[in-house]
């Protein structure tokens, strides 16, 4: 079929190409290979259509329960959801290369009218090893991309909105039911021990978080300033010893000292208890301290020893930030009468603090979701007033806690809700950083 170069076919080719996938290559434009791939794509996809259609409705409903049948002939809620998502997801991608099909024709209709011309079928394909490529070659990592990220995460984000818990709906047993933000509301709103259990863990994961990174940071910056200006002839050795917790794996660690502490047997209350630091009751009895037993000592002892662990990281970053700053800087200011704490302050904390900033923000949300400096340490131990009904303890925080309520309560609704919250919370930082990143203030992203 023929077309005019002078663009007063353009509602022809919009038309062909808006009916049917490659249509438009195939009758108009001349372009047989992309149109006939275009073309394959709707038919896989209205061949699958039946199918596509029982999935989604299938994630509408979610299954019915039927009581009558043995357990494994009834319906799945869980993999009916998955298999919808899924199922949504390839909906997507056809949509896109709908809209793609449609661009193509458009783009090559108007190449015609400049050129007056065709693309030849060998330009055709070399297009796809040329402006193309990109695109083609990246294709199998949009594909992985789509079904082992962001396929599970849509369904940890859905689970939200379901009754998905013990006892009265776990699959294949039970149905699950979408309740819309009725979780939600439970969880933050219901003024019972769950949101309060909730309120408490957030404040401490929040105050665990911030102290956390801060001591971290600030412990090693001090002890990185001091290294630096000290005469000391053994620096080297004492940055070797400070580094040494970071590098020993953080499982370690913490079991180490979650046995050091123990209020028992523990090695640091028997040494005080040699030294005669302890006091006895009246009976003889040993008063020990109760390191890992008392929830407010407990979360003193987690900030202390992350400290610990963590502040050589810190100390190696500053370090290594302070070696490019001018040693002119430090000569103007001594000659302008500066003291050390006026450098420090003046100098060396903003020059310092404006390089690692990003990285603070990045350890802040590592922070937040430091599943094994809790669970390692204390467990989420002591158990406080809530933790009979919530299974949260003392020391844990909101990632430890969700793998309480999933793998302990089965409360997948609850977990995912907490999910939902720590992401709508760490993805502004995420974006913060992303955008303060080089590469993206260049452009090249």
């Amino acid at each position: 079929m023929q077309i005019n170069s002078d663009g007063s076919s353009a509602k022809k080719i919009a038309v062909a190409s808006g009916a049917f996938m490659g249509l438009a290559h195939l009758l108009y434009l001349k372009q047989y290979i992309k149109g006939a791939f275009f073309a394959l794509i709707e038919l896989v996809f209205l061949a699958t259509l039946p199918i596509t259609c029982s999935k989604i409705y299938d994630l509408i409903t979610l299954g019915t329960p039927k009581d009558h049948l043995p357990v494994k002939f009834r319906d799945n809620s869980v993999f009916m959801l998955i298999d919808g998502i899924l199922f949504l997801a390839i909906i997507a991608v056809f949509v896109v290369m709908y809209i793609i099909s449609v661009k193509s024709a458009k783009n090559t209709y108007a190449d015609y009218c400049r050129t007056k011309r065709f693309l030849s079928q060998k330009a055709s394909v070399e297009e796809i090893s040329g402006r193309a490529f990109p695109i083609t070659a990246l294709t199998p990592c949009l594909v992985m991309l789509l079904v082992f990220v962001i396929v599970p995460l849509l369904f940890s984000i859905a689970v939200a909105f379901t009754n998905y818990s013990a006892p009265k709906h776990i699959t294949p047993a039970n149905t699950v039911d979408w309740v819309g933000f009725d979780s939600f509301k439970e969880l933050l709103l219901g003024g019972s021990k769950w949101s309060a259990g909730f309120a408490r863990i957030a404040v401490w994961t929040l105050v665990w978080a911030f102290a956390a990174t801060f001591t971290c940071y600030f412990g090693g910056l001090l002890v990185a300033v001091k290294l630096q200006e000290s005469n000391i002839k053994l620096a080297p050795v004492f940055r070797f010893i400070f580094i040494l917790p970071y590098a020993v794996p953080v499982v370690i660690t913490m079991l180490l000292w979650k046995n050091l502490l123990n209020g028992t047997f523990g090695v640091v209350n028997r040494t005080l208890e040699a030294l005669g630091l302890l006091s006895y009751t009246a009976d003889g009895a040993v008063k020990t301290i109760p390191w890992l037993g008392n929830a407010t000592l407990a979360q003193v002892v987690c900030i202390t020893l992350n400290l610990w662990a963590g502040f050589g990281y810190f100390m190696m970053l500053s370090m290594g930030t302070m070696t490019a700053i001018s040693k002119d800087i430090y000569e103007a200011a001594r000659i302008d009468g500066a003291s050390s704490g006026q450098m420090f302050r003046r100098v060396t904390l903003p020059l310092v603090l404006y390089q690692t900033m990003p990285l603070i923000i990045m350890s802040f949300t590592h922070n937040i979701n430091n599943f094994g400096a809790i669970y390692f340490l204390t467990g989420g131990s002591p158990n406080v007033a809530d933790s009979t009904t919530t299974f949260a303890g003392g020391t844990d925080i909101l990632v430890t806690w969700i793998y309480k309520l999933t793998i302990t309560l089965q409360k997948y609704n609850y977990a995912s809700v907490i999910a939902v919250l720590i992401f709508v919370v760490l993805a502004p930082f995420a974006i913060y950083q992303f955008k303060n990143t080089k590469a993206y203030k260049e452009g090249a992203v």
